[in-house]
């Protein structure tokens, strides 16, 4: 959230979709959906959020009633081009699809936002966040994916990481990108030239 907060500078007046919130709240679960909806819960002015995820959110709503939720899918948004300030989407990238379907998704939050906010799990790290086994996600799609189910992990084949130049890469050529990258993370701030 700092990170968010220094990067793009928001005030009250400033308009938020957070592209791929999950229907908990802040800290309510245990395992991956313990820090889901972080923004939701820290962020300042929660009223200028509309939260944006592919499944009914009756829990997210009864926690975050001040946030405008909308069911859709991210890579094909109901929105007017330009409708908010800043789009925002927390470690989703990573599970949209393949590179068309995550070249989609990073257009689309372009394409209804003049800035953009993105995060997801660096992929030269050594272990994968979602599994938690280390160096298995840097093998060939087929061999992880064999890997993974052999490990009882199949539930993660459809997760794709990215390293900072394959994020980039997602951007339209319009966009000016800064790329914040930790040995964990790799955030994309962009804005229209």
């Amino acid at each position: 959230m700092r990170l968010f907060l220094e990067t793009m500078r928001p005030d009250a007046g400033t308009s938020v979709v957070d592209v791929g919130v999950g229907d908990t709240g802040f800290s309510t679960e245990p395992g991956v959906a313990r820090t889901h909806n972080f923004f939701e819960a820290m962020y300042p002015w929660p009223e200028q959020i509309t939260a944006v995820s592919d499944v009914p959110l009756p829990r997210f709503a009864e926690l975050f009633p001040t946030v405008r939720c909308v069911q859709a899918d991210g890579r094909d948004l109901p929105f007017e081009d330009g409708a908010f300030d800043i789009a925002f989407s927390n470690a989703v990238l990573e599970h949209v699809g393949r590179q068309d379907d995550q070249r989609r998704f990073v257009h689309e939050l372009c394409r209804v936002a003049r800035r953009i906010f993105i995060s997801t799990p660096n992929r030269w790290f050594p272990v994968d966040s979602h599994t938690l086994l280390p160096v298995v996600h840097w093998l060939p799609r087929g061999a992880r994916d064999a890997t993974f189910r052999a490990l009882g992990q199949g539930r993660w084949t459809h997760v794709n990481l990215l390293s900072r130049r394959q994020l980039v890469e997602l951007f339209p050529r319009t966009m000016r990108v800064k790329v914040i990258e930790s040995r964990i993370t790799v955030t994309a701030a962009a804005s229209r030239d």
